[in-house]
């Protein structure tokens, strides 16, 4: 935003408010004919839903971080009383909050982030609840039998859908140790796939990506990272820290994933919300 254009801008906009109410009528019925166009072209794409569902936690400086990451920070710059508009400058590590991993997060020559095919951020979400077994033992993990009575149930994963895991683990956010679950010599323990798991969704099933609602893909005693390996190597992605998935269906609902486009990403914070039919 450039700082000596704001008022003019402002002025701009208060003097069209005349020219709008003139026109209001044909501007209105020329949005609601462009509504339903897009209406009628969704609906013929297949892509109707009733609601939308939020799966992204908000990002905040107390969010629950992976050991070594680097805390988020705000500072405003300028204020509406003061300046005439609002401006902070934010800083975080790239793996903060609900984010993604890039195959390059653990790939040497692995696609970065802004690089990703858009096909693979508006895809079928299949959510595989672990959420009991995870209550009694928090070192639990999806695995292949996991995911074989999942389709035994819901029928066999569509193409390029992306598998949620949903543990119930998003209830901890709000409590970092909770969320963290480390043990006395500090190893984590919080639920992930596992390395079986992963390896048969990349090379059995057309998958764009797998996501979790804990701190890692792998689960959290895990110290090889072979489902990151896994998952990232075969140029899929992951992610991680996502909430509300006990309110989106097993089988049915579309994925949708935004992120910050920056240049040679690892990954970064994502929106991600879940369109129910």
């Amino acid at each position: 935003m450039c700082t000596p254009k704001v008022m003019e801008y402002v002025q701009a906009q208060i003097s069209r408010r005349d020219f709008m109410r003139m026109g209001g009528s044909v501007v209105a019925g020329t949005a609601l004919l462009g509504a339903n166009q897009a209406q009628a072209q969704t609906r013929q794409k297949g892509f109707v839903y009733r609601n939308l569902v939020d799966l992204s936690h908000v990002l905040n400086p107390g969010f629950p971080l992976f050991p070594g990451g680097e805390p988020m920070t705000s500072n405003t710059l300028v204020t509406v009383e003061k300046d005439g508009y609002y401006l902070s400058r934010v800083s975080y590590g790239e793996h903060s909050g609900t984010h993604m991993d890039a195959p390059a997060h653990f790939i040497k020559g692995g696609t970065t982030a802004e690089k990703l095919p858009l096909e693979n951020f508006i895809v079928p979400l299949a959510v595989c609840d672990i959420s009991e077994k995870a209550a009694k033992n928090p070192d639990a993990e999806v695995t292949i039998d996991d995911l074989v009575a999942w389709e035994k149930q819901y029928g066999r994963l569509l193409p390029n859908s992306f598998v949620m895991m949903n543990s119930g683990w998003a209830a901890r956010a709000s409590d970092p140790k909770a969320f963290l679950n480390a043990d006395a010599g500090g190893t984590m323990h919080f639920p992930g796939f596992s390395p079986a798991a992963s390896e048969f969704l990349v090379t059995s099933r057309q998958i764009s990506g797998i996501g979790v609602d804990t701190l890692s893909l792998d689960f959290g005693a895990a110290s090889a990272f072979k489902t990151h390996v896994n998952v990232l190597g075969a140029g899929k992605y992951g992610l991680e820290n996502v909430a509300n998935l006990g309110n989106v269906p097993a089988r049915g609902a579309t994925l949708i994933v935004g992120i910050p486009r920056f240049e040679n990403a690892s990954g970064g914070p994502a929106r991600v919300m879940a369109a129910v039919p």
